[in-house]
């Protein structure tokens, strides 16, 4: 379009405009961010705790025969149910906040955290499971594949294989910046896997766009965990700022 307007629905995303780097070039959240990230984060916890809770329900319930298989199978369910739930809520809480690299350790446990907690909600469970003796090899065949699953499960989405950090944030927003004179301002889809600078793009203007949201790159990431910056939009930003410098 030559107007630089889409034809789409634009929907802008409220809030972040005050997202900026610090001195040492890190990514700082709004207010807004904080205080969203604290609220995922408790809710996460409660969930996290929970969850080994109702492990160690089913653990106390293997010390006593005869166990009931239903019971084992149900503890194991809720206790996948809840530390995906913590899992979710807490990658969420990350990417409104995330931690910086710096500090290593850190980073990796913030980011991880919520394979950190299904393996303790569910290895000694399925270690024992297997090693009972108040279990028929019927029981433990049908309650230890329950559990392996569970902790399969509960593993790989608890992990983050794309984990946010402030560095990262403050140079992707910084990349914009540049390319925009100062402006973080970006335009991305419910299932893109980029942001764009136009909003009349060609790869976000098709027939299956229905809706197009507009805000700061920390918004992108924030809400779709997105990192790439469209090549398209990319190129015709410097073509344009080259063009102008002439």
């Amino acid at each position: 379009m030559e107007d630089g307007k889409s034809s789409k629905k634009i929907t802008r995303v409220e809030g972040g405009e005050t997202s900026a780097s610090s001195a040492e070039g890190t990514f700082v959240p709004t207010p807004e961010s904080k205080s969203k990230a604290g609220t995922f984060r408790l809710i996460a916890i409660v969930a996290f705790l929970v969850a080994i809770g109702f492990e160690i329900w089913a653990i106390m319930l293997l010390q006593k025969p005869p166990v009931s298989t239903a019971w084992l199978i149900g503890l194991i369910v809720a206790d996948l149910i809840f530390a995906v739930t913590g899992s979710v809520l807490w990658q969420k809480s990350n990417r409104l906040d995330p931690a910086s690299e710096r500090d290593k350790v850190r980073f990796f446990v913030q980011n991880q955290l919520g394979l950190i907690i299904a393996i303790i909600a569910f290895l000694p469970l399925v270690i024992l499971i297997f090693t009972n003796k108040n279990l028929t090899g019927k029981q433990k065949a049908l309650a230890g594949s329950v559990g392996v699953i569970a902790l399969v499960i509960a593993s790989i989405l608890g992990i983050d294989f794309n984990p946010p950090s402030q560095e990262q944030y403050a140079e992707q927003t910084k990349e914009v910046e540049t390319l925009m004179n100062g402006v973080n301002h970006v335009y991305w889809t419910k299932s893109g896997k980029s942001y764009h600078l136009y909003q009349d793009c060609s790869y976000i203007n098709t027939d299956r766009t229905a809706e197009i949201f507009e805000g700061t790159v920390a918004q992108a990431r924030e809400l779709r965990n997105i990192t790439d910056l469209c090549d398209r939009c990319e190129n015709k930003r410097i073509k344009e700022k080259g063009e102008q410098n002439q």
